[in-house]
């Protein structure tokens, strides 16, 4: 038992242990006021301390008007025991490095007016090296003399970045929050609809809903999302605009349906007023006034990365809730075929694409990152960092983004987010809604299906998290989301002994014209209430 406790601590000391990176912070400072800088270092060279306490201060030197491939014109007296500035080019780092160091510099930061990418050298410079070396933006240094003048102190320090990050947790509060509430929604709807009717066995629909009851419907939709992505994959110059503009309505309607609706439950007024025979709500008038509101002060502010994550997770909650209000399953048959494609959808335009594109990313990253998505890029262990302000890079909304809380560095270079994609919401979320709704139908007072189906998603999210961790690359999540919820499902529909009823769902007979009223209803006439023949559990 000691042995295996032993094992458990070491296992997971490893999996949150620290990875090196290979940004790090420039801490300038003065008598009055202090500000930190990005910075990009090799840990080959001399390596830096991993707190501001801990690390060392230097005055600085500028010496900005030469490149320092020689020590000629450069007095030792002026630089020794300080940090030195100097501008990049002509010559290696190692060799700036070595002339740095020789002259009685303690450290040595090369100001590059082109983007900054990770100092190396050849495996035996790099000992002969004892000083700290970096690249900083020259815009910076500028920037830092206008602000302290030259009386400016520098730290040199690289604070750890964890494997595991606070937003991982939010990201996954998030995902189980928006499917729990908006399954929960789905079948609070569909217990209003049966009470408003009876409480029969059928149930008039929602003119607003839209149901999917047809498999070859399921197969076109699938395939018209394959050819949208692939369309924004060719055209997402002209086509993120097309989206931007429409999430901008969708989630603005989206975010008044919600609200609507919470009033609605807690009863507020509604002040209503006529207008030549025209009915007009005046709750109805501010709210849309104010989601419309919302929505454009996201759509302006867009590529404001420090603060507008936070209105798009707030609209895209929305969002996606709404959608799985207004869009239903009808039975387990359609979820089945429909989360199945989903999955080899996601799965191939994952793994399989990045085969067929020139730069070897998959077109479902592409997609949703944007082209030039990242203001940092890495290749392998090398970092590379814009020298100067990047125009804003357009990206779909179709993500949840959380900023990586514990990236310090690497935010200073380029905010860092974790994303995760409103499919990964939605489609397992309509697996939860489905088993939500057939609670009501067999009035199940337990709601044993909707809380399996939540449980079961959120193991799957975990899982989805952790093999990304330990893989070090994003995971299509419908690939374990989906094998998650439709076996919970399945189980416990078997367990019941409902599977039958399960997999045909409901034939409510006024619900589209075209649905099929001639299978017999989910309950037998009369028996609105009480558990069906065979429930066990």
């Amino acid at each position: 038992m000691e042995r295996a406790v032993r094992f458990i601590i070491l296992s997971v000391v490893f999996f949150v242990s620290q990875i090196n990176c290979q940004e790090a912070i420039l801490h300038i400072s003065n008598e009055n006021t202090n500000k930190e800088y990005c910075i990009v270092y090799n840990q080959s060279w001399t390596p830096l301390s991993q707190t501001l306490d801990d690390a060392l201060q230097y005055p600085v030197v500028n010496m900005t008007s030469t490149v320092l491939c020689n020590p000629s014109g450069v007095t030792p007296d002026v630089v020794k025991g300080k940090a030195l500035v100097v501008m990049r080019g002509d010559c290696d780092f190692s060799k700036k490095a070595l002339v740095a160091q020789g002259l009685g510099a303690t450290a040595l930061l090369i100001a590059s007016k082109i983007p900054l990418i990770t100092p190396s050298a050849n495996a035996t410079e790099y000992a002969k090296i004892n000083i700290p070396l970096a690249l900083m933006r020259y815009k910076d240094f500028i920037e830092a003399q206008q602000v302290f003048g030259e009386g400016m102190q520098v730290k040199l320090y690289a604070p750890p970045n964890p494997k595991i990050d606070a937003s991982i947790v939010v990201m996954l509060l998030i995902a189980i929050i928006t499917v729990s509430l908006g399954g929960f929604w789905s079948g609070a709807c569909e217990r209003e609809r049966m009470n408003g009717d009876g409480g029969g066995g059928e149930s008039k629909a929602d003119p607003k809903e839209l149901f999917l009851y047809s498999p070859l419907k399921v197969v076109i939709f699938v395939a018209m999302m394959c050819g949208m992505l692939v369309l924004m994959y060719f055209f997402y110059n002209v086509m993120v605009y097309a989206i931007i503009a429409i999430f901008c309505l969708a989630s603005a309607s989206a975010l008044f349906s919600c609200i609507d609706a919470v009033m609605e439950k807690l009863s507020c007024p509604t002040g209503s007023f006529t207008i030549k025979n025209c009915t007009f709500s005046v709750r109805s008038l501010i709210l849309a006034a104010v989601c419309i509101s919302v929505a454009v002060v996201w759509g302006v502010y867009r590529n404001e990365d420090r603060w507008i994550w936070i209105l798009q997770d707030f609209l895209g909650v929305a969002f996606c809730l709404n959608f799985l209000k207004t869009v239903s399953l009808s039975n387990f048959k359609i979820c089945v075929i429909l989360l199945s494609l989903l999955l080899v959808y996601d799965v191939f335009f994952v793994f399989i694409t990045p085969f067929f594109t020139k730069n070897g990313v998959s077109i479902m990253v592409q997609v949703a990152l944007g082209p030039d998505a990242s203001g940092e890029k890495t290749h392998g262990n090398m970092v590379e960092v814009p020298a100067e302000p990047q125009a804003p890079s357009e990206k779909l909304p179709v993500v949840m983004r959380v900023p990586r809380f514990s990236a310090w560095a690497q935010n200073l270079c380029g905010m860092q987010f974790s994303i995760l994609g409103y499919g990964d919401i939605i489609i397992p979320g309509l697996m939860v809604a489905y088993c939500s709704r057939f609670d009501v139908w067999v009035n199940s007072s337990k709601k044993i299906y909707f809380i399996s189906c939540c449980i079961a998603y959120l193991l799957g999210m975990i899982v989805t998290f952790a093999v990304m961790l330990l893989s070090g690359m994003g995971q299509p999540a419908l690939l374990y989301l989906v094998p998650f919820t439709l076996t919970a499902s399945a189980v416990v529909a078997a367990c019941r002994g409902e599977m039958r009823q399960f997999w045909a769902g409901t034939t409510y007979m006024v619900r589209r014209p075209v649905l099929d009223s001639s299978r017999e209803p989910l309950l037998p006439e009369g028996r609105s209430d009480g558990p069906i023949e065979g429930e066990i559990c």
